[in-house]
């Protein structure tokens, strides 16, 4: 029973050190960038997307299909980089051994 008892502690511990783990990345700041800097994107890391900026010489002699390219671009960039951000920070959520009496 007394290992029964100290796995669900365990797993207490983990769930509450990924609850901690999303809160800080949510408080983390991606910033990408596409077209040489005509359209910038910030993020969360978690994801979501905070702000596009976008130059106003990115509509100088292009056409709308490139822009939205590049905006799509540079959101999948920042939404690639949290989560990678996320699995490095995972990889670092080890559960303590699990001891047996």
């Amino acid at each position: 029973m007394a290992d029964l008892q100290q796995l669900f502690q365990l797993g207490q511990q983990v769930q509450g050190r990924l609850q901690q783990l999303q809160s800080e990345l949510a408080g983390r700041t991606i910033e990408t960038s596409a077209g040489a800097g005509l359209v910038r994107v910030t993020a969360d890391g978690s994801g979501t997307v905070r702000g596009i900026t976008v130059d106003p010489s990115a509509f100088e002699g292009r056409d709308a299909e490139l822009l939205s390219d590049l905006v799509l671009s540079a959101v999948a960039e920042a939404q690639r980089r949290a989560a990678e951000m996320l699995q490095a920070e995972m990889r670092k959520v080890q559960p303590l051994p699990f001891a047996n009496p």
